[in-house]
């Protein structure tokens, strides 16, 4: 009997899914094998090379959070950071990076060859091989086989890819990679739903040809925190970005040659995305403007390319360079690189649990664009998701479910498996309907003990948690603390425009008022002195919205209710009467693990919800 390398867990691809969920399984014990079609593809950029982000800042300090790399390898790699929305509330504060693209996949890459129980492997995945309904292993395009207890299916963009550039066709992967044609006839034999998307990238532009004094400078922000608590010094700002706009003359040039557009001569077929249209699709949707923004953004210090956010395109090479050449800056300058879009197979993700493993195989698991979404943030945070709950189904325990109050992971998962996406899905802070709990700067504080309890948080990073929580108690202690109107503070309060005090008043709800944050009532009174800038950040947060912060905690323990309604994993809705038919079939296909999640069932009315909730309610009374 021919025997076959066993590992615990295979990673199928090492884009930003695949590395996070590869590290995950290597760093809590399991001996774990990544295939990639290209080793130079290894956590590579092929969008715009920059992390972070509105929302995806968030994710990105999640997935630091429960121990993943995504964070850390960024920090390393920055040559320009931002954070966005700071004229805001702390919820959509957003933390983003320009890093260096060449630098960010040397060092992902550097991670994981270094990483203990991790082997890479460059090959093309041709087949999930499932035996007596059980999973067995994979099966390579050269037809070598490998034995696994879990596959973790990270494949990104890359299954029957194709790249458009006006009427030039091409079967390939982003920037020339080659494509993977062989396992979406795998996925379909094993009963997965093929969908197609399409997404695009702008053209590249040599930098040294762009009238930089012509265009808008956008500088770095100094002192911002990084994103991984493993990076001991905040990264350098040691590059600048630049913005401008085109004009009319710009959606002229693409008015008149609408008719070379793949998009829109019916060629492509793949559904785009709504939240990032390419600059043809803006000049439709949006004929009003007589203008649109865009970036010009450095790819690496190690060359001249710079990325021209905004300008996503798959109009003809000619019509590219004559919309470059009619924006202001731009007139003389050299593309290196063309615009083009990219369609793709992914899979529907309502055939997934709330773990990303598939209902109908056990141990099988799908993370990243595989599953409909966009963005490498979006797609590392289910890697490491995917990765986590592929070890601790391997050894034997349980699953680790993110419920949507707990993390923006929670979110885009529930969203993905429960209502399904018809397009790219992107994350946003409007899609997270308890945000101001789920703040950028309290990640560690919400998921950092759940990364530790699976392994795979290091014990110096859950020390820090440790220390960050007890600091935060003693600094509440200090904002409960009553301060009498003595004549100092009524000096404070009159400069900076404050109504003088009657009475005593805590400085929690001194805090409260507009002119009055911790940090200019500190450097006054120094009541604050021995806790660190961040958690100082947190006690302003605390004082000045726990009011809003209780709203939605209340709302919380509402649905907790609705959480804690379990519906058997067998249920049958098909004998459930007075159920309508939508939302019977749609019961059935998605098997919600509660009525919380049913009723985030698309289709699914309140009326169907109240008839289940009675029927599970009467059920359990009688087994009783």
């Amino acid at each position: 009997m021919k025997k076959y390398e066993q590992y615990d867990a295979i990673v199928i691809g090492a884009g930003h899914a695949g590395c996070e969920a590869g590290l995950a399984c290597a760093r809590t014990g399991l001996k774990t094998l990544i295939t990639t079609l290209n080793l130079d593809g290894i956590g590579f950029l092929p969008c715009n090379p920059s992390i972070g982000g509105t929302a995806k800042g968030h994710l990105v300090f999640e997935i630091d959070a429960l121990g993943g790399e995504m964070g850390y390898c960024a920090d390393k790699a920055t040559i320009h950071r931002r954070m966005l929305n700071e004229t805001k509330g702390p919820a959509v504060h957003s933390l983003r990076a320009q890093v260096d693209k060449v630098r960010y996949h040397e060092i992902m890459k550097s991670t994981l060859e270094k990483q203990e129980n991790l082997t890479i492997l460059q090959a093309e995945v041709a087949d999930i091989i499932v035996k007596q309904g059980k999973l067995w292993g994979i099966k390579t395009a050269m037809g070598e086989k490998f034995k696994a207890k879990t596959v973790i299916v990270c494949t990104g963009v890359y299954l029957n890819s194709r790249t458009l550039t006006g009427k030039y066709i091409k079967d390939s992967g982003p920037n020339g990679f080659t494509n993977a044609t062989k396992l979406t006839a795998s996925l379909k034999r094993l009963g997965l739903n093929i969908l197609r998307f399409k997404t695009g990238t702008p053209m590249r532009i040599d930098g040294r040809t762009v009238k930089l004094d012509a265009l808008e400078v956008q500088e770095g922000t100094d002192n911002l925190p990084p994103f991984s608590k493993n990076t001991t010094s905040a990264p350098k700002n040691v590059a600048k970005c630049y913005m401008g706009y085109t004009n009319e003359g710009t959606h002229e040039i693409i008015r008149k040659n609408l008719h070379y557009s793949p998009l829109y001569q019916g060629v492509i077929k793949g559904v785009g995305p709504r939240y990032c249209p390419s600059i043809e699709d803006k000049i439709v949707r949006f004929a009003d403007k007589d203008r649109h923004q865009f970036f010009l953004e450095p790819e690496s210090l190690s060359t001249n390319e710079v990325y021209a956010q905004g300008l996503s395109s798959s109009l003809p090479y000619h019509v590219q360079q004559d919309i470059i050449h009619s924006i202001k800056g731009l007139e003389n300058a050299h593309l290196m690189r063309y615009a083009y879009a990219i369609e793709y197979d992914c899979i529907d993700s309502t055939a997934l649990d709330p773990t990303l493993q598939y209902k109908n195989i056990k141990g099988l698991f799908f993370a990243g664009q595989i599953n409909g979404s966009s963005g490498y943030e979006e797609a590392a945070a289910q890697g490491i998701y995917a990765g986590i709950n592929a070890s601790l189904y391997v050894r034997a325990l349980p699953p680790l479910i993110l419920k949507r109050n707990d993390a923006y992971i929670g979110v885009l998962v529930d969203d993905l498996v429960t209502k399904g996406t018809n397009e790219p899905y992107r994350m946003m802070t409007s899609r997270a309907e308890y945000r101001l709990l789920l703040r950028q700067d309290n990640a560690d504080l919400r998921l950092t003990q759940l990364g530790y309890n699976a392994g795979l948080v290091t014990r110096k990073n859950y020390n820090k948690l440790l220390k960050k929580r007890k600091d935060i108690q003693l600094g509440e202690l200090i904002l409960d603390k009553t301060l009498p109107p003595t004549l100092e503070l009524q000096e404070f309060l009159k400069e900076v425009g404050e109504p003088e005090l009657k009475t005593g008043i805590q400085i929690r709800s001194l805090l409260k008022r507009n002119t009055i944050d911790i940090f200019n009532f500190n450097a006054k009174f120094h009541f604050f002195d021995e806790f660190s800038l961040e958690i100082q950040q947190q006690l302003n947060i605390i004082a000045k919205y726990e009011g809003y912060i209780k709203i939605q905690e209340e709302q919380i323990s509402r649905q907790q209710q609705n959480e804690n309604i379990e519906i058997p994993a067998d249920f049958d809705y098909n004998t459930l009467k007075g159920l309508r038919i939508e939302a019977r079939q749609k019961l059935q296909r998605i098997q919600p693990l509660n009525i919380a999640q049913a009723s985030r069932i698309s289709g699914v009315s309140p009326a169907d919800i109240t008839i289940l909730i009675i029927y599970l309610k009467k059920h359990r009374t009688e087994e009783n």
